[in-house]
């Protein structure tokens, strides 16, 4: 029995053909034209939005680089992956819509699936990081206070090569990019787990290296400090007014970098579920209509944390004007700043020395 369902699902992986290749062109849109011309304008709107947001972000941080926190370098990190997908990726997935084709044949499909890994792992793994520094600066004090910038640096190496090495792992010939369903767009080639057991193993270890266990280890973080925060008032009461209020600035940190991951999650895994469905789902299930509005949801992610960053900015803005009074009638004190990405997220406290 056993032997007769191994013949069976190898008899039926040899006959599974992939979308891209059952067409002489794989990369005609399989939308109509006014669905294509709807899906451009509105990545022109993204791209447009996310270029000069994550721009001015980087602009603005470096105006200041030498005194950032470590943190906030992981940060700007981020907005780098997010300008990366804005630049390097869209126009090609916008051009093509426009053209009603993808135009830039398997040099560029490849090329873009490349650089949308690439920019998306580096972004998924930097938020990784910051929740870790979240919850060591959070939940442990004492190894939080050890966090340096050249930590930050040496973490942004290995967030780079991770990013890079797990992009450039499909042209070793153990996986590949391939063009979407609906023709004008590129990504891992997902449908590889349909053909072999090889290609199986190729999309696991992508999803639990690049997806599952970064998310994991997002979410432990939270929960830790979420549970670590409803007890933690107490315990700080113990420390020195300095200790107190740079515990006050690093939960300020906090709460940014759970709102950017939790609209980075929120982006990504309708696509994450469709992939892995078309992957290890029947072939060709995932109706084609379907399949781009996750696609348009998760290329919308970069977008996001501008965004996330000025309404925190002008929250804390209000804070900022109701404390002038008080800081006014201190005869010495000193000025503590946090930021989360330039000067987009600020908050001073007073202390009286």
């Amino acid at each position: 029995m056993s032997g007769m369902a191994s013949d069976h699902n190898t008899s039926s992986q040899e006959e599974y053909v992939p979308h891209y290749l059952q067409k002489e062109d794989p990369f005609a849109s399989k939308l109509s034209r006014e669905a294509d011309i709807i899906a451009g304008f509105y990545l022109t709107v993204i791209g447009i939005l996310s270029t000069l947001g994550n721009g001015y972000v980087i602009f603005m941080s470096s105006k200041r680089k030498k005194k950032l926190r470590p943190a906030e370098i992981m940060t700007v990190n981020l907005a780098v992956c997010d300008l990366g997908i804005s630049v390097v990726g869209k126009p090609f997935s916008i051009i093509s819509f426009f053209s009603h084709r993808w135009i830039f044949g398997w040099i560029g499909c490849r090329w873009y699936g490349w650089a949308g890994f690439f920019f998306g792992c580096g972004s998924l793994i930097t938020m990784t990081a910051v929740s870790l520094d979240r919850y060591l600066k959070i939940c442990h004090l004492s190894y939080g206070t050890w966090l340096k910038r050249h930590h930050a640096f040496i973490c942004l190496a290995i967030i780079w090569a991770y990013a890079t090495f797990w992009a450039t792992v499909p042209f070793a010939g153990v996986g590949s990019y391939a063009p979407e369903p609906f023709g004008t767009s590129c990504t891992l080639d997902w449908w590889l787990a349909q053909a072999s057991v090889a290609g199986q193993a190729f999309v696991l270890s992508i999803l639990f290296f690049c997806l599952l266990f970064p998310t994991a280890v997002i979410v432990f973080s939270y929960v830790k400090i979420i549970l670590k925060v409803k007890s933690s008032t107490k315990e700080v009461a113990h420390y020195d007014t300095r200790i107190q209020n740079s515990h006050i600035l690093e939960m300020k940190l906090t709460k940014v970098a759970m709102l950017i991951c939790a609209g980075f999650l929120i982006a990504w895994i309708p696509y994450a579920v469709v992939s892995v469905w078309s992957a290890f789902g029947q072939p060709d299930s995932v109706p084609i209509q379907f399949s781009v509005v996750p696609t348009l949801l998760a290329k919308s992610a970069a977008m996001y944390n501008p965004i996330i960053y000025q309404v925190i900015d002008c929250k804390f803005a209000c804070c900022r004007s109701g404390g002038l009074k008080a800081k006014n009638s201190l005869k010495k004190s000193r000025t503590y700043t946090i930021s989360a990405h330039g000067d987009s997220v600020a908050m001073n406290e007073t202390q009286l020395e």
